[in-house]
């Protein structure tokens, strides 16, 4: 089974690239997004925790059934069109994989309030930029980029990303 899901070779190993960037970068961005929203407005960590992990599920559920969606829909496209091309790769499979880097990537913003531990969000700063960064290198292992060069693409803009979320909750911050 995994090798149907995954493929049996180093040929393959790019074959679900696209939605686990996806996914690993959309659930950081909006787990940070929580994080540093909910942090510029000065609440509780509490909050944090459970406003982020609450996105984290239901915002990853959500990806992962939108693009088993987009992909069926494509499916059924082409067999409208009287085209039986398959492509080998099931919506079932590729939701599977979109909502599971999702969530596994997205639990970086949130490391640092799971423990406790001081200095939460310039931690979660830092973890949340390192995530990035590792999601973004780990692209070269199937591409022909740098991973230096991949992996600081990914860190800029999701942390500009990061940068507008923050903004916005220190804006608002004197709604709450």
């Amino acid at each position: 089974m995994i090798e149907r899901v995954f493929g049996n070779g180093l040929e393959d190993r790019g074959g679900y690239i696209a939605e686990v960037i996806y996914g690993a970068n959309d659930g950081i961005v909006t787990t940070f997004a929580v994080v540093a929203g909910v942090a510029g407005a000065a609440l509780d960590p509490a909050i944090i925790l459970i406003l982020g992990v609450a996105n984290l599920l239901a915002d990853g559920f959500s990806m992962g059934m939108s693009n088993y969606l987009s992909q069926q829909s494509e499916l059924d496209y082409q067999l409208a069109q009287g085209s039986s091309s398959e492509s080998g790769r099931p919506p079932v499979y590729t939701a599977l994989v979109t909502f599971l880097a999702f969530v596994v990537a997205g639990w970086a913003p949130l490391v640092p309030y799971a423990f406790g531990v001081n200095a939460t969000f310039r931690l979660s700063v830092l973890v949340t930029g390192v995530a990035f960064f590792t999601v973004g290198a780990s692209r070269s292992l199937v591409t022909n980029r740098r991973w230096y060069a991949a992996g600081g693409e990914m860190f800029a803009i999701g942390m500009l990303t990061a940068a507008v979320a923050f903004v916005t909750g220190v804006a608002l911050g004197g709604l709450a």
